[in-house]
Formats: C-alpha cells, structure tokens, sequence
C-alpha cells in the first residue's frame, strides 16, 4: 500500500507542476459553470412564467437543474480524461524511465494501481470544482442533497472505468498524442453505444446498448444507485487495469 500511495503522490505532483492541472481545471470551471448559469436561469424563468400565467406546478431543483448539470458535466468528462491519462505511461516511454520503473522492486500492480489513482483523484480534483456551483443552490434554495451525492457517485465510477481504459492505453504508445486520441475515440465509442436501441430492438442490441456508460450513469444522475450500474463501472475498471498489468507485464520481461 505504501509504494501505491508514493506512485500517486509522485504522479499528482507532476500533474500540479505543470499547466496541465490547471489548465482542465480551468477548462471544466469555464464549461460547468456555464451549463450550471444556462439550467438555472432556465429553471428561474419557467418558475416566472408559471406564476405570471397563473398556472404554478411544483419545480424540483434536483430535476431541472442538478440533474442536468451532472449528466453535462459526464460529457465534458470524455475530453478530461484522455488528457489526465495519455501522459502516465507514455511520458515514461519516451523519457526512458519506463525501464526503470519496471525493474525495480515494485511490484506491477502497485505500480499500475499507483497510477490510475492518482488520476482518479485529478479527476476527483476536478469534479470538486462544480461543488462551488452546487453551493449556491443550497445558499438561496433547498435542494436534495442525497440525489447530488448519489450522481457525484457515479460520475467517478464513471471517470475510473475510462480511467482505467485510459491507462491501458497510455501503456500500449510511447506518444502521449496517439495515445489522448484513442483514449478519446474509446470514451466516445462506449458513450453512443446505446444509440443503437433507438432504431434497433433486438438482442445484440441491447447488449450492445448495454455496454454504454451512458446508460449505466443515468440512473445516478436521477439520484438512484442500481447494483448492476455499481458493478458494470468496477468490472470495467478491473477489465482496464488488467489489460494493463498484462502490457506491463510483457514490457518487463522484454527488459
């Protein structure tokens, strides 16, 4: 647990020297922010309306803003994380340090695990940016705040499934470039999977639709944790980190 926790701190540090932390921070801050401004002046001017016509029905924060906001915030994370991850392995490749990471005493799963939490954690950082947003609603309203948490949820079991997938990559190419575009085309590919049902009604398409993330988030975001969603992300994550080890793995006997 130790040499886990010294590979994520040397890996959050890095992330922290450079622009990169700041700048996705940035980035997400400018992207949600304005996803959360456009959903709650959407929400104040349909309450307005409602009033002035005289025809009120009751309008639930966590519906019309929170929700949208979190399922925004899951697409934003498709261009995240192939930046978080496309450096972790191949920067190490092309520094020549690889060699030296996997002949060492560390044991490759330490090593792998050490990695992808560290990124998890950056993209955690991230997400923790939208809280500032989140805080407003509780300051001049009451929203619910277990459905909020419950989509946060899934929004980093989503994140450390294509994570993990982002991971693998990075260990299969030395470019960080080669290596933040496939991991991009992975993320989108199971994100639109689900595309497939809305003209398709047989069983390999559900399957098919079945293995989008997308479908598996949207019961989070609604603010409902489903046991099948839970353990479709960790599968994804051990399906991620394994393909890793098993690269690892055959780089190390290369050396």
């Amino acid at each position: 647990m130790k040499n886990i926790l010294v590979i994520a701190a040397k890996e959050i540090n890095s992330y922290f020297r450079s622009p990169i932390a700041y700048g996705l921070m940035a980035f997400f801050a400018l992207i949600a922010g304005y996803f959360f401004w456009f959903s709650t002046a959407f929400f104040v001017q349909r309450g307005m309306e409602s009033q002035m016509t005289g025809r009120s029905f009751p309008m639930d924060v966590n519906e019309w803003v929170i929700r949208p906001v979190l399922s925004n915030i899951s697409v934003i994370g498709l261009f995240l994380i192939p930046m978080i991850t496309m450096r972790l392995f191949a920067e190490e490749k092309r520094s020549g340090t690889i060699e030296l990471l996997v002949t060492s005493p560390i044991r490759d799963w330490e090593i792998i695990l050490g990695k992808w939490l560290a990124a998890l954690l950056m993209y955690a950082a991230i997400l923790a940016v939208a809280l500032v947003n989140m805080l407003i609603l509780f300051a001049y309203g009451s929203p619910d705040w277990k459905p909020m948490l419950i989509g946060y949820l899934g929004l980093l079991l989503q994140g450390g499934a294509l994570l993990a997938l982002g991971t693998f990559i990075s260990n299969t190419t030395r470019n960080q470039i080669v290596a933040g575009v496939a991991t991009f085309a992975i993320c989108l590919l199971l994100w639109v999977l689900d595309w497939v049902t809305s003209f398709e009604t047989a069983a390999w398409a559900k399957v098919v639709g079945y293995m989008s993330v997308l479908t598996h988030f949207e019961p989070f975001s609604k603010g409902v944790i489903d046991t099948k969603d839970v353990v479709f992300y960790l599968s994804l994550i051990f399906l991620g980190l394994f393909l890793t080890a098993r690269s690892l793995e055959s780089l190390r006997w290369r050396s």
